[in-house]
């Protein structure tokens, strides 16, 4: 149980800072992007994503491989399963950052503000952005739900 103490709280903090960022974004940083004339969504898109793009992959991966630690040292079988639960849903949301929000934020990163494509009206990103971050807000928010009531059990 020793490690399990040790382990807990950095499972905890890194997936409540990382659901943290997440609704951030969902309750602001995307209302506040969808709203902007393009000119000056590209940079704002720049400017916010230097500063989530490095914190929140070491938030999420602190928590995942402290989830997959706790399956393994749980103390019982159903709080090995529910930091299983956690870890997979925490997987979820790095896929989708993957190979759906990342992309987007790299592309977004090389487009001059000054010079869009011509095609900028089919190229938009930011609704799809939107909807994808949304999706990984909800996995990360249901993984911190599972840590947060396994840490109950075991109290």
């Amino acid at each position: 149980m020793g490690a399990v103490r040790v382990l807990l709280p950095f499972a905890l903090m890194g997936n409540g800072l990382a659901a943290g960022g997440l609704m951030i974004a969902v309750l602001g940083g995307a209302p506040l992007l969808l709203s902007l004339p393009t000119e000056r969504y590209v940079p704002t898109h720049q400017f916010m994503v230097t500063r989530f793009d490095p914190f929140m992959p070491a938030c999420m991966l602190t928590a995942l491989l402290c989830d997959v630690a706790l399956a393994f040292l749980a103390p019982t079988a159903r709080a090995s399963a529910l930091f299983t639960v956690s870890g997979l849903l925490l997987v979820g949301a790095i896929v989708v950052s993957l190979t759906k929000n990342v992309p987007i934020n790299r592309w977004i990163a090389t487009v001059d503000p000054g010079r869009l494509p011509a095609n900028w009206e089919q190229l938009d990103p930011r609704v799809r952005w939107s909807n994808w971050n949304r999706v990984r807000t909800a996995l990360v928010v249901c993984s911190l739900a599972v840590l947060v009531a396994v840490t109950g059990t075991l109290l």
